[in-house]
């Protein structure tokens, strides 16, 4: 069946960084686009990055923008966020997010705090 497993999430001081992975499968992951959402307590779910099937095309929110990257690995199922410089506002479960057309897939979400 299909499956996304999002890890990597934890606690880190201020200006730390994290690495987030999530691993698919029961689909071909390699023509889906991949997206990294977030929602912290009290808010809306919200868009932080996302990259084309191919890698040639990323995207982020403009409060991550030169702080965090995105990527994949379609040999191994894999899409990736490198998280750097993070600040308390970065406090979130993090989800990872397959859509190929009307066909979207989500993981369960991993916890990222950011705390001194």
């Amino acid at each position: 069946q299909v499956q996304l497993v999002e890890s990597g999430g934890g606690l880190v001081q201020p200006g730390g960084s994290l690495r987030l992975s999530c691993a698919a499968s029961g689909f071909t992951f390699s023509i889906y686009y991949m997206s990294w959402y977030r929602q912290a307590p009290g808010k809306e779910r919200e868009l932080v990055a996302g990259i084309s099937s191919t890698s040639i095309s990323t995207s982020y929110v403009d409060s991550v923008k030169g702080r965090f990257t995105i990527s994949r690995d379609n040999a191994e199922n894999t899409v990736y966020l490198q998280m750097n410089s993070l600040k308390p506002d970065d406090t979130a479960v993090y989800y990872c997010k397959a859509r190929m057309s009307s066909t979207v897939y989500w993981g369960q979400g991993t916890q990222v705090t950011v705390s001194s």
